[in-house]
């Protein structure tokens, strides 16, 4: 058990394999699990009862009689051999570092398996949410943003899905502060693959994979909605980057919106699809992002506080630029005259450019200020040859 998950716990090891044991029976969800550990006092009083007494808690009969016959205890027995293996751990309801927001939910998880470091959970938290195919626009607003709150000491909360969850990992990781991935799979079972490499970077970042599901858990469509729930409810705050009409980001609004969590949202160009949700919501009364200042300004005053303290700064502007302001570093005339076609929230192909130029600038010069901006990251290169302006 890692010392974050073990820190003021006051849960004994046969308690821990209680829990355990209980979220390992079929047919029996969180709020079962709570609702009879809650009326037995203990986790390890449930599994000691008889079959009479298990199905008289409401228990479905199937698993009071995986409890009593003892099949409940041998899995949470491999279960918790298979964890110690992985070098996860598990974290009950009532550990101390589970997150107290969570608990405020309707059906907070009874128990939480956990890859790096749990006393993160604790932290105060903004989601960064949005679709898995975003424009460029979209990439680069999730990867600012929650690079600019990471530095100001919140945690960027994601589900590392494609898109706009693993720009704003990214953003956190890229200033070099921990975030947290909330998973619908095992914490052993990475997905999408191809962020096996970003998996590690966040953990080896000293941030944290989080799931309410048993190693091994493949992804199934049902998991990814439920665990959405996790991420607006350990939040203080959601902001919602690009999303469509139908996707799973509303989801993630609405849960939050229920659990009476605060909502943001970064406007899109009306004409793109991936603007509908963001815009929807700000229409609905979504705070409207347009920097981490907005974001920053509504935070409870208690939180903003307790980061402040944590991280000793005053609450003020730093001066940073908005997405609508250039950097102020200098550049030669001709990467000038680039940076004067290029956009944010639209690619141009290389073609493009250098059609736009033509009168002023010849192809060579064109190709030497496209390398010199990307080195010094003031736009980026997309597949195809294509090329935005960077946050």
């Amino acid at each position: 058990m890692s010392a974050g998950v073990s820190a003021g716990a006051g849960v004994s090891l046969e308690e821990r394999h209680a829990w355990v044991a209980l979220a390992m029976t079929p047919g029996v969800g969180p709020r079962r699990i709570l609702r009879a550990v809650e009326r037995c006092g203990y986790a390890a009083n449930v599994l000691h009862l008889p079959l009479t007494e298990l199905e008289a808690l409401q228990l479905p009969a199937q698993a009071a009689q995986f409890i009593s016959s003892g099949e409940a205890a041998r899995a949470a027995d491999q279960e918790l051999e298979k964890v110690a293996a992985s070098g996860a751990s598990v974290l009950t309801y009532r550990d101390g570092a589970y997150p107290e927001r969570l608990k405020e939910i309707y059906d907070p998880p009874a128990l939480l398996w956990v890859r790096g470091d749990a006393s993160l959970l604790t932290w105060p938290a903004v989601a960064v949410v949005g679709t898995r195919h975003p424009t460029p626009y979209g990439t680069g607003m999730a990867e600012m943003l929650s690079r600019e709150l990471a530095m100001r000491g919140l945690i960027v909360l994601s589900g590392m899905a494609r898109g706009v969850d693993t720009a704003a990992h990214k953003g956190a990781l890229a200033a070099k502060r921990p975030t947290i991935a909330v998973w619908g799979t095992g914490v052993d079972v990475i997905y999408p693959k191809e962020n096996k490499g970003l998996a590690e970077q966040i953990v080896a970042g000293g941030g944290t994979i989080l799931s309410e599901l048993p190693l091994g858990t493949f992804p199934a469509p049902q998991n990814f909605p439920k665990r959405n729930r996790i991420l607006s409810g350990m939040s203080v705050g959601v902001l919602v980057v690009e999303a469509g009409e139908y996707s799973g980001t509303r989801v993630t609004a609405r849960c939050a919106l229920e659990q009476n969590r605060e909502v943001f949202a970064v406007p899109g160009n009306v004409t793109t699809k991936n603007a509908w949700g963001p815009n929807l919501l700000i229409k609905q009364g979504a705070k409207l992002v347009s920097c981490w200042e907005d974001v920053w300004e509504e935070l409870p005053t208690q939180v903003r506080l307790a980061v402040e303290q944590r991280e000793g700064f005053a609450s003020q502007a730093t001066g940073e630029a908005s997405l609508f302001e250039e950097s102020a570093a200098e550049v030669s005339a001709g990467e000038a005259r680039v940076l004067g076609v290029l956009r944010r929230d639209e690619a141009l192909q290389m073609d493009e450019i250098l059609e736009e130029l033509q009168p002023e600038m010849s192809s060579s010069e064109v190709f030497t200020a496209l390398f010199e901006l990307e080195l010094a990251s003031r736009i980026r290169q997309l597949p195809g040859k294509n090329y935005v302006k960077s946050f």
